[in-house]
Protein backbone atom coordinates (compact mmCIF):
# COMPACT_ATOMS: atom_id res chain seq x y z
CA UNK A 1 0.00 0.00 0.00
CA UNK A 2 1.24 3.27 -1.00
CA UNK A 3 1.61 6.25 1.44
CA UNK A 4 0.11 9.82 1.18
CA UNK A 5 2.91 12.39 0.66
CA UNK A 6 2.13 15.80 2.02
CA UNK A 7 4.35 18.61 2.19
CA UNK A 8 3.95 21.19 4.28
CA UNK A 9 3.60 24.93 4.25
CA UNK A 10 6.87 25.15 5.30
CA UNK A 11 8.47 22.82 2.61
CA UNK A 12 6.53 24.40 -0.15
CA UNK A 13 7.88 27.74 0.79
CA UNK A 14 11.67 25.93 0.80
CA UNK A 15 10.46 24.95 -2.29
CA UNK A 16 9.09 27.84 -3.74
CA UNK A 17 12.36 29.60 -2.48
CA UNK A 18 14.57 26.60 -4.19
CA UNK A 19 12.63 27.27 -8.00
CA UNK A 20 13.10 30.78 -7.49
CA UNK A 21 16.93 30.24 -6.38
CA UNK A 22 17.60 27.57 -9.16
CA UNK A 23 16.27 30.37 -12.08
CA UNK A 24 13.57 27.43 -13.26
CA UNK A 25 11.40 29.93 -15.36
CA UNK A 26 14.55 31.23 -17.11
CA UNK A 27 16.29 27.95 -17.33
CA UNK A 28 15.41 23.72 -19.08
CA UNK A 29 18.32 22.76 -17.42
CA UNK A 30 17.07 24.45 -13.98
CA UNK A 31 13.38 23.27 -14.59
CA UNK A 32 14.74 19.34 -15.03
CA UNK A 33 16.73 19.76 -12.32
CA UNK A 34 13.85 21.13 -9.61
CA UNK A 35 11.26 19.13 -11.54
CA UNK A 36 13.58 15.91 -10.16
CA UNK A 37 13.62 17.19 -6.59
CA UNK A 38 10.06 16.97 -6.58
CA UNK A 39 9.97 13.94 -8.10
CA UNK A 40 12.30 11.92 -5.64
CA UNK A 41 10.23 13.49 -2.71
CA UNK A 42 6.75 12.23 -4.09
CA UNK A 43 8.35 8.58 -4.76
CA UNK A 44 8.66 8.49 -0.73
CA UNK A 45 5.21 7.29 -1.37
CA UNK A 46 6.04 3.84 -2.15
CA UNK A 47 9.35 2.97 0.00
CA UNK A 48 9.44 5.84 2.75
CA UNK A 49 11.91 4.00 5.07
CA UNK A 50 14.49 3.77 2.52
CA UNK A 51 16.29 6.75 3.41
CA UNK A 52 18.42 7.18 6.80
CA UNK A 53 17.25 8.79 9.86
CA UNK A 54 19.01 11.88 11.38
CA UNK A 55 21.30 12.20 13.54
CA UNK A 56 19.88 14.32 15.97
CA UNK A 57 16.14 12.98 16.10
CA UNK A 58 15.80 9.18 15.27
CA UNK A 59 11.85 10.09 14.60
CA UNK A 60 13.08 12.05 11.29
CA UNK A 61 14.55 10.95 7.59
CA UNK A 62 16.38 13.08 5.13
CA UNK A 63 16.37 12.11 1.72
CA UNK A 64 19.36 13.69 -0.21
CA UNK A 65 19.48 14.63 -3.86
CA UNK A 66 21.44 16.09 -6.29
CA UNK A 67 25.56 16.34 -6.79
CA UNK A 68 28.27 17.93 -4.57
CA UNK A 69 28.51 20.74 -4.20
CA UNK A 70 24.68 21.32 -4.67
CA UNK A 71 22.96 18.56 -2.01
CA UNK A 72 19.54 19.17 -0.93
CA UNK A 73 18.02 17.83 2.09
CA UNK A 74 14.63 16.42 2.49
CA UNK A 75 13.78 16.30 6.01
CA UNK A 76 10.43 14.26 6.56
CA UNK A 77 8.67 11.89 8.86
CA UNK A 78 6.72 8.70 8.33
CA UNK A 79 3.60 8.09 10.23
CA UNK A 80 3.12 4.25 9.33
CA UNK A 81 -0.40 3.93 11.01
CA UNK A 82 -1.35 6.81 8.79
CA UNK A 83 0.54 5.42 6.06
CA UNK A 84 1.67 9.14 5.77
CA UNK A 85 5.12 10.98 4.97
CA UNK A 86 5.08 14.36 6.30
CA UNK A 87 7.97 16.74 4.67
CA UNK A 88 9.19 19.54 6.62
CA UNK A 89 11.72 21.00 5.16
CA UNK A 90 14.07 21.47 2.06
CA UNK A 91 16.95 22.46 2.34
CA UNK A 92 20.58 22.75 0.91
CA UNK A 93 22.91 19.94 2.67
CA UNK A 94 25.29 22.81 3.92
CA UNK A 95 23.58 24.90 5.93
CA UNK A 96 23.89 24.51 9.30
CA UNK A 97 21.22 21.14 11.36
CA UNK A 98 17.83 22.97 12.08
CA UNK A 99 16.58 23.37 15.57
CA UNK A 100 13.44 21.86 17.10
CA UNK A 101 10.79 24.57 16.92
CA UNK A 102 12.47 24.94 13.14
CA UNK A 103 9.93 21.57 12.27
CA UNK A 104 6.92 22.78 13.55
Amino acid sequence: MEYLVDVTPHAERDLARLYRLVNAEFSEAALAWYLGIKEAILSLEKHPNRCPVTRKKDKLRHLLYGRKPNIYRVLYRVNDKQKKVEVLRVRHGSRQSLKAFDLM
